[in-house]
């Protein structure tokens, strides 16, 4: 990494990206953190300075082609993929999870790196590694920017994040923020 995680928070922090206070997360659980990625991605010289980090850490990899999930993970594969001089293609929400749509395609054995802003549950990366595989494609290692699961998660390939952020998380009827009434932010 050329950028320390802790000069990424910060940036992050800086940008937005990274808030504190009170939020009800769209899990219906409170949080005294929220990230919004969609404050990075307005800034094309920030996104590209991310981007760029994880080109670095991932270089090991080689992919040939970087798939991103719709929607934020679409930009981050667009812009990781212009660093390795690579295609990148989106893993849209089909009938049943991630579909490989549109005209394009993956060549059989073609090695990819799937990409996405932040990790929570996980389940949009395991639905692009599902639409990957199943569009011939080997997935050899999957990359995000901040991850904030709770536990961790095995994808089966080389993960890397940039950051890992600890939420503390509170079930409404023991909430302390609400408890001290501090204002609360629907995200």
């Amino acid at each position: 990494m050329t950028i320390s995680e802790e000069k990424i928070r910060k940036l992050l922090i800086d940008a937005k990206v990274i808030q504190n206070g009170h939020f009800k997360l769209n899990s219906g659980v409170h949080s005294d953190t929220y990230l919004e990625k969609f404050n990075l991605l307005q800034w094309p010289d920030l996104t590209e300075l991310i981007c760029r980090e994880i080109f670095e850490n991932t270089q090991d990899l080689q992919p040939d082609l970087i798939v991103g999930p719709t929607t934020g993970g679409a930009i981050i594969a667009y812009e990781v993929a212009r660093n390795f001089k690579v295609r990148s293609i989106i893993a849209e929400r089909g009938d049943s999870g991630r579909v490989i749509g549109r005209d394009y395609t993956i060549e059989p054995g073609e090695k990819v790196l799937v990409v996405d802003d932040i990790l929570t549950s996980g389940q949009s990366i395991f639905e692009t590694i599902d639409a990957v595989k199943n569009a011939n494609g080997h997935v050899s290692g999957v990359a995000v920017i901040a991850d904030r699961s709770m536990q961790p998660i095995n994808f089966d390939v080389p993960t890397q994040s940039l950051i890992k952020i600890t939420l503390e998380n509170y079930e409404e009827n023991e909430c302390p923020l609400c408890s001290d009434k501090v204002p609360l932010k629907i995200t």
